[in-house]
């Protein structure tokens, strides 16, 4: 039987989840498993550059589009979010289940790790529920090999009744084939039987009594036996999405409703609650998968996670695991600050002189003195300030965290972080989210997303800002150097970089004090339980690490921060310029905030400048100096001690360095990252208390120092 619309689900595909098909001869296929599992991997090699990147609709959770040709055919690759499951605990498992239940793509497959097989197969036998039309692809076979772990594919195929295809996506093996088995499961040239779950013989009886009345409302638009047992095991989220995508409640049913209450009636008599009835469908689908792949999965060494177990005794130990990570982060924010001067310098000097190009344009056209002013000294330069301060500390900051992560490092600081983000009442994963926030806080919010309670994913949103960015380690570091610091040379980097790292494990206990005032106030509630999974170690892919981390973040980042960078800089020009009584307003908006920036440890113009800073802090200190020289466009000294001695001359002392520093640390968030909390969130409330909660706590630590330091007469 050839394939239609409406036999394919075409219609369902392109209207409720925005699948980009080009023809109705498009083939679609999903692309699911468990995180880890090298399923981007395989997604980015079968599809290359051919890839789109947005939301799943209504949901915060990234929606990764694809296309590739094979045998004159396009496929529409999915790659659905990483999930253990399918039992919809969390917004991924959500997205995952309902695409391949409701989007009915025409074949879905699932990735799952060679050396991990036995924990997989629960999601290959959860998806095997819903649909047939399913390809197992045993990836990290060359993992698998140098672990010394047979896996026989023949009889795991034999065993669950779908095609099984090995492969290692890394290295481009299996693609081929696991190509031509997806045409074929296509086209109906493989047949397949997927093995059903046995549940205990209670749970059976119920779903043998419920299936039919589903049946008679659903019919074949769905799996009846699935739906039974979703709903014996009480389900409520799938009623919903039966509702949304077939446009069908079935709470509305009171033959239905009827049978449930019989059917929870008996279990009552037999002593079940609710709870013992999902931990035995859950138990039954474990036992299954241990049993398959006991069949299949043969070690032929004791001690292939040695290794690994070694390095994780050190890296992940209450004696070693934290003053690592910190050594870890130190050396790549040295390697960051010492990495990043020269290039910033050179992409300055090139920005400034395509600036002496626009000033001759505009000479030559004879515009007004006031238009080239406002765009070139206004919003051009505060462009080029942004990029050239932003983009080489971004560019060599991302490359070096995404190496961790690609390493498999960063769980590991997830485990070790987690036992103090749980006294805080927040999330283990927490600790990964901040750490995405010191590349950039923008980024650190979109990281949110692997926080699967809403509670404690909002907590985390609020509090990333709490983590110096990259748009705040210029600040930090210049007066770290200034006042902090010894005279030149390494020492001088070395200094700073410790002083910054001081800052960053200030930024963290005061991110564990915030959340846990979060989680006992607006916010309430207990940490959730979740799966930390420390996946094994592995070689690095540079290749892949560069493309990552420069498109998928530092460009993603740039891009957002020159958005509103550009209109700041037109208003921060217009400040500078218009004058009321010979008086800047810029000057006039410092006077008026003075009194109270001076109980902080500042002053007028030291607040005034992280105020016109909130596009990208990147701009506060050119802004801070272009304030002290009364000038009317924002320029740089040609030295630190060059702007020491401004500095000092304009009233500063190490208490206002410090002050400033603490201000630096804990103010609101950027412009780019209050957008994307409004966006991430879809609420501007959580943005609005995004911006109040790190500049209360901002102000109020700077005011209790200040006024200690002075009481006590130490300045």
């Amino acid at each position: 039987m050839g394939l239609t619309s409406q036999s394919t689900g075409i219609g369902a595909l392109k209207e409720m989840f925005e699948i980009e098909l080009e023809s109705f001869d498009d083939i679609v296929i999903a692309l699911a498993g468990n995180p880890n599992t090298g399923k981007s991997t395989l997604f980015n090699s079968l599809t290359g550059l051919k890839q789109h990147t947005g939301n799943w609709p209504g949901k915060t959770v990234t929606n990764a589009q694809g296309k590739y040709i094979h045998n004159d055919r396009q496929y529409i690759l999915v790659d659905l979010p990483g999930t253990y499951s399918l039992l919809a605990h969390s917004v991924e498992e959500e997205v995952a289940r309902d695409f391949i239940c409701f989007g009915k793509p025409h074949a879905t497959v699932v990735v799952t790790d060679g050396t991990s097989l036995e924990r997989n197969l629960n999601l290959v036998l959860q998806i095997m529920e819903i649909t047939d039309k399913v390809i197992v692809c045993v990836n990290l076979m060359d993992e698998a090999r140098r672990k010394n772990i047979d896996i026989d594919l023949k009889y795991l195929e034999k065993l669950l009744g779908v095609p099984v295809v090995g492969s290692a996506a890394r290295n481009g093996q299996g693609l081929e084939e696991l190509k031509d088995v997806i045409e074929k499961l296509v086209s109906g040239e493989i047949e397949t039987k997927p093995k059903k779950v046995e549940y205990d013989s209670v749970i059976e009886k119920a779903v043998g009594k419920l299936k039919p009345y589903v049946y008679q409302l659903l019919g074949n638009k769905i799996n009846n036996r699935w739906v039974s047992l979703r709903l014996i095991d009480g389900d409520t989220k799938l009623l919903e999405s039966i509702k949304d995508y077939m446009d069908f409640d079935l709470s509305k049913y009171q033959l239905l409703g009827d049978k449930l209450k019989s059917i929870y009636t008996d279990f009552q008599r037999k002593n079940m609650k609710l709870e013992d009835i999902k931990d035995s469908i859950v138990s039954s689908i474990v036992r299954t998968g241990e049993d398959i792949s006991r069949k299949v999965v043969t070690f032929n060494s004791k001690n292939h996670n040695d290794l690994d177990r070694k390095i994780d005794s050190i890296l992940t130990s209450k004696r070693f695991g934290i003053p690592i990570m910190i050594s870890l982060l130190g050396i790549i924010f040295w390697i960051t600050i010492e990495g990043a001067n020269l290039p910033s310098e050179i992409l300055a000097k090139g920005l400034f002189w395509i600036e002496g190009k626009l000033t001759d344009l505009f000479i030559s056209i004879k515009a007004p003195v006031w238009l080239h002013d406002a765009l070139v000294l206004g919003v051009y330069r505060t462009l080029a300030w942004v990029v050239s301060v932003m983009l080489p500390p971004m560019a060599i900051f991302f490359p070096l965290f995404t190496l961790l992560e690609d390493l498999g490092y960063l769980p590991r600081v997830a485990f070790n972080l987690d036992y103090y983000f749980k006294k805080a009442c927040a999330h283990g994963k927490q600790a990964l989210t901040m750490c995405m926030g010191f590349g950039c806080n923008a980024a650190g919010v979109v990281s949110c997303r692997i926080i699967d309670s809403p509670r404690e994913r909002l907590i985390a949103t609020i509090t990333n800002n709490f983590v110096p960015c990259n748009g705040r380690f210029p600040i930090l570091i210049s007066l770290a150097g200034i006042f902090f610091a010894g005279s030149s040379g390494v020492f001088r980097s070395l200094a700073a970089s410790l002083t910054v790292l001081a800052a960053i494990v200030l930024g963290v206990v005061i991110t564990l004090i915030i959340s846990k005032l979060l989680s006992k106030t607006i916010l309430k509630g207990l940490p959730s339980s979740f799966t930390l999974e420390l996946p094994p170690y592995r070689k690095p892919q540079f290749g892949r690490i560069i493309v990552r981390s420069i498109f998928d973040r530092t460009l993603f980042v740039l891009g957002r921060a020159v958005m509103v960078a550009a209109p700041a800089g037109l208003i921060i020009w217009t400040m500078a310029n218009i004058r009321i009584n010979n008086i800047t307003l810029l000057s006039h908006s410092a006077q008026f905030l003075d009194p109270f920036a001076r109980l902080l440890g500042l002053d007028g113009y030291i607040l005034m400048a992280f105020i016109l800073g909130l596009p990208a802090n990147e701009i506060v200190i050119p802004i801070i100096i272009m304030s002290y020289m009364s000038k009317g466009a924002m320029l740089e000294l040609d030295s630190l001690t060059e702007m020491k001695g401004l500095l000092i001359d304009n009233g500063w002392t190490w208490l206002t360095a410090v002050c400033t520093m603490l201000f630096t640390l804990n103010h609101w968030p950027c412009g780019t990252t209050l957008l994307t909390i409004r966006k991430e969130t879809q609420s501007w409330k959580w943005a609005w208390i995004s911006f109040v909660v790190p500049t209360i706590t901002g102000i109020i630590v700077c005011f209790i120092l200040a006024q200690s330091v002075r009481l006590l007469a130490l300045v």
